[in-house]
């Protein structure tokens, strides 16, 4: 492993990573280059080895990244505000939360629910790893032991419908993504080959999939993508969200993550893509550092996202970013009550809402994306009504 200012992984979770280093590196040599998609896969969803596979603390702190609900209560607020009309008029609602991480966002969400009498009859997670199930349920026996029993788990989507709502922070970004590079030749595909015991990067003819996705992308931008550019697409989007989303009869499905609309995410300007890696509290772009010890991520197309919506007969109800949305459903009125609290209270609060809405922290980098399937509109909260910045797809 080459040098990165980044700390050094104990003994043990150095043995995780040469585990799936081994395995990743038999497959290359039976099969030959590896398309990264199918790296980034196995770097993060590999059974007991991959990032989201195995055992450590990734959110928070002391974690590897902090994500909205790892701040406080208040995303959890904002979400049961825009979803406590919708479960309400619904006799036997259900809401699914996709990959809930550290257990957060469901504790808080069900808590600030049972608050507005709106709780569901059923709060599904739909949890691939594990060990991240494990701390979910310990999670909600601590803090939400009274509703707990509302909630279950899930390998895959459930087969029979429902009405009510699926959820996921920061969900899109972990779909192991391809990444592409134009050169004179046109299209080629990054994958993953193996040279002096050290992952690196070379170039391939692209898979079918990829091909058809990168056409797509070109006949909708301003100009085509010159030679030397590159960047990250996801052939699968619109099958995952397919598969996620076939389950909801009535009701609505919110997204909040990273990214930009394509034509500001494929912008000339930005010619090296947005794959990034996250490892305690710090950013780096070596995706091969340690495989299984860090997170790889890339950015969200949200306007790929919306078409996959529309595709699957899913309305684009509302697009903006965080610090709009938190408005829009009523953050303002939400904690009117900030100035009768103690002056610790009040501190933590308002350091938190900052961190969520100012352009510096999170409230201009995120965005949230609202679609629906035979949803009155006005059953979301006022500000959200056909809300935002739709121009920025």
């Amino acid at each position: 492993m080459h040098s990165l200012d980044l700390p050094e992984p104990d003994a043990d979770a150095k043995a995780v990573s040469a585990r799936l280093c081994a395995l990743i590196a038999e497959e290359i040599e039976h099969l030959g280059p590896m398309p990264f998609q199918r790296y980034m896969e196995l770097a993060l969803y590999a059974p007991g080895l991959g990032y989201y596979a195995a055992g450590a603390h990734k959110f928070g702190a002391a974690g590897d990244f902090v994500t909205a609900p790892e701040l406080g209560g208040v995303m959890a607020e904002v979400v049961a505000e825009t979803l406590a009309p919708l479960l309400r008029t619904q006799a036997h609602p259900t809401v699914m939360e996709l990959g809930a991480g550290s257990g957060a966002l469901a504790a808080d969400l069900l808590a600030a629910l049972a608050r507005r009498s709106a709780l569901p009859d059923r709060y599904l997670i739909l949890e691939r790893s594990a060990d991240l199930r494990q701390r979910q349920q310990q999670r909600l026996a601590e803090q939400a032991p009274d509703l707990a029993d509302r909630v279950s788990w899930l390998d895959r989507p459930p087969e029979a419908a429902f009405d009510g709502a699926i959820i996921g922070n920061e969900v899109v970004d972990a779909l192991a993504c391809a990444r592409f590079c134009v050169d004179a030749d046109g299209l080629r595909e990054v994958c993953v080959t193996l040279a002096n015991q050290r992952f690196q990067d070379c170039l391939a003819a692209p898979r079918a999939g990829l091909a058809a996705a990168f056409e797509h992308l070109q006949r909708h931008l301003d100009a085509p993508l010159a030679p030397g550019y590159q960047s990250e697409l996801v052939p699968e989007l619109t099958p995952w969200l397919a598969s996620i989303s076939t389950c909801l009869r009535r009701g609505l499905v919110l997204l909040a993550d990273y990214g930009y609309g394509r034509r500001e995410y494929y912008h000339p300007q930005r010619t090296r893509g947005t794959l990034i890696c996250h490892y305690r509290q710090r950013v780096h772009e070596d995706p091969y550092w340690y495989p299984g010890l860090n997170d790889i991520t890339a950015s969200v197309d949200f306007t790929a996202l919306a078409e996959a919506g529309h595709s699957l007969g899913l309305d684009l109800l509302g697009y903006d970013n965080q610090a709009g949305f938190l408005i829009g459903a009523g953050i303002e009125q939400i904690y009117a009550h900030l100035a009768e609290l103690d002056d610790r209270q009040r501190l933590r609060l308002t350091s938190e809402i900052k961190r969520l809405m100012l352009p510096g922290e999170m409230g201009e980098r995120f965005k949230l994306m609202l679609l629906g399937r035979e949803l009155d509109p006005a059953l979301l909260p006022q500000g959200l009504r056909g809300m935002g910045q739709r121009q920025m797809l």
